[in-house]
């Protein structure tokens, strides 16, 4: 089932999640309508508040990525991150431009470190701990920023904020045209 993306200004998408366990009710069945709504979107990474759950959840896939030939980018990822914990970030700070499926139709360049040490449960519970570099790890980071309750406009310098604040505004309000429902703060929804 596609769920609907929670839109900038929801209250779910600013506050820290909260871990599960093993026996959270139905979490096969969440996950299977993650990767539904994700793919619907176009998105390569959506995080558990993005639909409303304030549970620390997020799921990566960078396969389907492409090189500036179209081919797929090496060492692409499909994922599920359960209960993360970003255990190191390293290397020199790199900016890249970003987009949220939470803030469509406004991307910035975000600065974040290229490697990082994550531990966390994959969706069978199973404990892992691996290293990711380069665009892999920035979608990891974005998504796990969302855990946080951050988003990456919280990145930007003041004045490139203050351009987007107006933009921003009327996504708040629902004042937008996507290609995937959506919920907003006044209770509009789209789709």
């Amino acid at each position: 089932m596609i769920l609907p993306i929670y839109a900038y200004g929801q209250p779910v998408l600013k506050q820290v999640a909260e871990e599960i366990d093993e026996n959270y009710g139905g979490l096969a069945e969440l996950l299977e309508n993650m990767w539904e709504t994700l793919y619907h979107s176009d998105g390569v990474g959506l995080a558990a508040p993005q639909i409303g759950l304030p549970i620390r959840i997020f799921l990566v896939d960078t396969q389907q990525l492409k090189d500036d030939n179209d081919e797929p980018l090496e060492g692409g990822i499909k994922q599920v991150f359960i209960n993360p914990i970003i255990l190191e970030e390293n290397g020199k700070p790199w900016d890249y431009e970003e987009g949220c499926l939470s803030i469509p139709d406004l991307r910035a360049d975000v600065s974040r470190k290229p490697k990082i040490l994550i531990e966390y449960y994959d969706e069978n519970f199973n404990l892992k701990e691996e290293a990711y570099e380069d665009i892999h790890a920035r979608v990891i980071q974005h998504e796990y920023d969302h855990l946080e309750g951050i988003l990456f406009t919280d990145h930007l310098k003041p004045l490139k904020k203050r351009m987007m604040k107006r933009k921003m505004e009327k996504i708040r309000k629902g004042e937008i045209d996507v290609d995937y429902p959506m919920r907003f703060v006044n209770g509009k929804k789209r789709r």
